[in-house]
């Protein structure tokens, strides 16, 4: 084409670069408008001034001809492409002829005027433009208040845009400069001829793709899309509230906002509505399909998140349950951080969580108890706790009690378990310990794994609804699990009605409720126990598990299943009898309990097989040790130890605790805190960022690695708190502030005392870089060799202590039972051609007869799919690869990693 032919600037047919070319030369035409010898229209204005000078008439008199002269007919006799770039050329002349610098000259109007007419009569031919020249000749056309309107080629530019518009759709970038243009006519005065060209600009655009959207992300390039392949007017519907979701820039819609965009959606209507978003939304979460060097993969561009938060904002003008499901994820993958930038979009999180919270009913208070749980960063859980807030005052539920009182039961019809008959077969989901199964069941009872072929076809919503509960039950089951592992330092006490509704016999919550002990209080009696089956339901469940010495590690759920013939029992099976109105329940818990009482019910569960959500009969205790009783106000137990940062803190948000990254700059950091309202204490854990050298002991954005730890203390909720600097500087009062006293160890209640360094002892456990067996060389420059040693095979912790007493009983029953033994610190197995030590608190192994070090590495799922062995609660990642280890070592012959082979050998 003559277009590309005018921008060709490669290399020339015979593949060598051309000469250089010299620099520009500038010609004044007729009417004096300067013509560059670069310009791509340069045959287009020579073929103007040729114009100027062949017209045999006064110039004046040409637009005023009725008829067409020699001269125009010999120009509308070129071929298509030709005039295309006269066109754009003409605008870019008229374009010049109304700029101040033009203003001036001599015979300015009759040469406008003149081009003016000659556009017009190129324009009547059916001239094929494509959206890339249209874009082309809107980047020539401007529109601002110092030009003659009267004089603007507005109309002719208009009829190209529809034109084209029609045949094959605008390009965004047009559409946006319309809008710059229609802004421009509005700020130039109320004209009738304005209003007029305005109204045809906003057809134009709500026709066209929509401005708000760029490519490069997953979710804006389906919308482009959708839009793209939506009629006319349904497109222009979306466009008008995507333009205004455009203007969600507040923190909250106003009246105006929300009515505005009330009567958007009433346009487009729910439905509609609710099936883009909800294809939209969840494609949010994934990479940017543009890789670009100033993005990140999870970047969201400014423009679309507003779209998000104005979209988001619209789904919470009635009650939905996919609306909301779709909602909760959009804020987890909002609050999702991007690395050295903090949550990838907080605005979009927020947006989906006020929206949630603005949402009718109670669909939203579900996922918004569920976020609770799950985004544990500091803005997350203010804006949801407003939002939770804000929705149960609107439906009048108790703000301290919403947390359980609004757990959704997700189609199951009773505790952990759901059936719902689809044609010839019956879908049976079944809630685990772990998450869900979901099998078929045939009319003569068989079972089958595989979705029926029928089901697919004849029940593809109602297959939808199942499948979508069974994913929201496995993100909300470790949620509740973990929201229930708190109550302790909370006292919880709760009416056996109360309870029973919320707990026991809810259907989702009952999974974890019916596999823990309890305290049931009448008058002045208190007895403890659990839910437990009926011998023929545990006959079933034991005719379906399988022998627990095949896998290395595992767990068995017992107690899910939900049968009327199940009971609340004491230790020795009896029916607690004294159950009534007045009775209370809590959660029981084993400090200050008899030692004899923790041992029996811990041989009870394991003797029924019962598996606990997390560590409750084998929960560690912590009591004053002598030390802490010397030192009075403070704790060194958990002091010099070296811990990776970013997954220390991780766990302190996991755990409720507040703290902040430490960086590597002049700064106040507050120690990590638990603030413990019900006792009116603080708790706090001092550390320090490890090291001083930037890049080094630091990641890019100048954040610590690594923190060395120090004392833990208690104060008064509302004494002075201390902060160190960044550059790892004393823990001191802020500047003015007097230091407060922190309280003596021995007053602090045993419970608290024994939650918050439960705490300290797992953080530690895990974020240590003792248990890292890549830091076997004591990390950067080996400054680090001597604790690693110490730490990786040294005295075991309280939670090792119950690692230990749980191996005693299990290692009989496993077939490697002949090959494994404990000693000391240690379990220790017996290979083909080696004796190994697998320390029981770091999982670090030694060879004997030296003790040298084998290094391997365990998979990040070292504890998942092996679901054989039974282990009495669940949540011990390091129990876990301690087994793991023990079943490959036993059988150390079969071991095929060279890397591990290599180190058994040298041995």
């Amino acid at each position: 084409m003559f277009l590309d032919r005018l921008f060709n600037r490669g290399k020339n047919s015979h593949g060598s670069t051309p000469p250089a070319i010299p620099p520009p030369t500038v010609s004044r035409g007729p009417d004096g408008f300067p013509v560059r010898s670069d310009s791509p229209f340069l045959r287009a204005h020579r073929c103007i001034n040729e114009f100027y000078t062949k017209v045999p008439v006064r110039l004046a008199d040409y637009p005023y001809r009725k008829g067409q002269d020699e001269t125009t007919r010999e120009i509308l006799a070129k071929p298509n492409e030709d005039l295309v770039v006269l066109v754009l050329a003409l605008v870019e002349r008229m374009m010049w002829l109304v700029t101040p610098e033009a203003l001036g000259l001599r015979k300015q109007s009759e040469n406008y005027l003149a081009l003016k007419t000659l556009l017009r009569w190129i324009l009547r031919r059916p001239l094929s433009f494509t959206p890339q020249q249209v874009d082309l000749l809107l980047e020539r056309f401007d529109v601002n208040p110092t030009t003659i309107p009267n004089y603007y080629p507005v109309e002719s530019v208009l009829d190209i845009c529809e034109r084209v518009h029609r045949s094959e759709g605008l390009l965004p970038g047009s559409l946006d400069k319309l809008q710059t243009i229609a802004g421009s006519l509005v700020s130039q005065g109320a004209n009738l001829e304005f209003r007029r060209w305005r109204r045809r600009i906003e057809k134009l655009v709500r026709r066209g793709a929509i401005p708000q959207f760029a490519p490069g992300e997953a979710w804006s390039e389906a919308a482009l899309a959708d839009l793209a392949a939506m009629p006319e007017d349904l497109r222009g519907d979306w466009t008008t509230l995507l333009s205004h979701c455009k203007s969600a820039t507040a923190a909250a819609p106003t009246p105006a906002w929300s009515k505005k965009a009330t009567f958007a959606l009433e346009s487009i209507g729910l439905q509609e509505f609710k099936s883009r978003v909800l294809r939209w939304f969840p494609l949010v979460d994934q990479p940017r399909t543009r890789h670009e060097t100033q993005y990140h993969d999870d970047f969201i561009m400014d423009t679309h998140t507003d779209v998000l938060r104005g979209l988001a904002w619209c789904s919470s003008t009635s009650e939905d349950h996919e609306l909301s499901r779709a909602l909760g994820r959009l804020a987890i993958s909002a609050y999702r951080k991007v690395p050295g930038f903090g949550p990838r979009a907080a605005k979009v999180g927020n947006a989906a969580i006020l929206a949630l919270g603005m949402m009718p009913g109670r669909e939203g208070i579900h996922q918004l108890s569920l976020l609770k749980l799950r985004l544990k960063v500091r803005p997350a859980q203010a804006a949801i706790e407003k939002a939770l807030s804000a929705a149960a005052d609107r439906a009048g539920l108790p703000t301290d009690e919403i947390d359980e009182m609004v757990v959704p039961a997700y189609e199951l019809t009773e505790v952990g378990r759901c059936t719902e008959v689809m044609g010839e077969f019956t879908a049976q989901l079944t809630v685990t310990g772990g998450g869900t199964e979901l099998v078929w069941l045939k009319l003569d009872g068989k079972v089958q794994k595989s979705i029926p072929a029928s089901v697919k076809a004849e029940h593809a919503e109602e297959l939808k609804e199942l499948q979508g509960a069974a994913k929201d039950i496995q993100r909300m089951l470790p949620a509740q699990r973990e929201r229930i592992d708190t109550l302790f330092l909370q006292q919880k006490s709760w009416p056996l009605a109360v309870w029973r509704e919320r707990y026991l016999d809810h259907p989702l919550v009952g999974v974890i409720a019916r596999r823990l002990l309890w305290e049931f209080t009448t008058g002045q009696e208190t007895t403890t126990g659990i839910w437990f089956d009926s011998p023929r339901s545990r006959r079933r469940e034991s005719a379906e598990g399988a022998s627990e010495g095949d896998s290395p590690v595992a767990g068995q759920d017992r107690g899910l299943t939900s049968a009327a013939t199940g009971a609340l029992v004491d230790l020795d099976l009896r029916p607690i009898a004294h159950l009534g109105a007045e009775t209370t329940v809590r959660l029981w818990h084993p400090i200050g309990k008899d030692t004899e009482e923790v041992l029996a019910w811990r041989a009870w569960l394991d003797e029924q097989r019962i598996q606990q959500p997390f560590k409750q009969a084998h929960r560690e205790v912590y009591l004053i040790t002598d030390a802490e009783r010397q030192t009075h106000t403070y704790s060194n137990r958990y002091a010099q130890h070296i811990l990776r940062q970013h997954q220390f803190n991780a766990l302190c948000a996991a755990r409720g605790w507040k703290n902040k990254l430490r960086l590597l700059v002049d700064a106040e950091f507050p120690p990590a805190t638990l603030h413990l309202p019900k006792w009116n204490l603080r708790a706090e854990f001092w550390i320090e960022g490890a090291g001083d050298n930037y890049g080094t002991d630091t990641n890019e954005t100048g954040t610590f690695l690594y923190l060395t730890t120090d004392q833990v203390r208690f104060y008064r909720m509302d004494a002075t708190q201390v902060t160190g600097g960044g550059f790892s500087g004393p823990y001191a009062p802020r500047h003015g502030e007097e230091a407060a006293e922190p309280l003596p160890l021995d007053e602090i209640p045993p419970l608290v005392f024994s939650e918050v360094m439960r705490d300290v002892d797992l953080f530690v456990g895990v974020s240590s870089v003792g248990n890292d067996p890549n830091w076997a060389d004591g990390g950067p420059g080996g400054r680090h060799q001597a604790y690693w040693q110490r730490y990786a095979f040294g005295d075991l912790n309280t939670m090792a202590a119950i690692r230990k007493e749980v191996l005693q009983r299990l290692l009989p029953r496993l077939k490697i039972a002949a090959q494994c033994s404990l000693a000391d610190k240690f379990l220790v197995v017996k290979g083909r051609l080696c004796t190994y030590k697998i320390h029981l608190g770091s999982g670090n192994i030694l060879m004997e007869p030296n003790d040298q070090y084998l290094c391997i590495v365990p998979a990040q799922s070292a504890d998942a799919g092996n679901d054989r062995v039974f282990l009495p609660f669940e949540g011990d990642t390091t129990l876990s690869v301690i087994l793991s280890k023990a079943f490959l070592l036993a059988e150390d012959a079969k071991i095929k990693d060279p890397t591990i082979v290599s180190q058994i050998k040298r041995a």
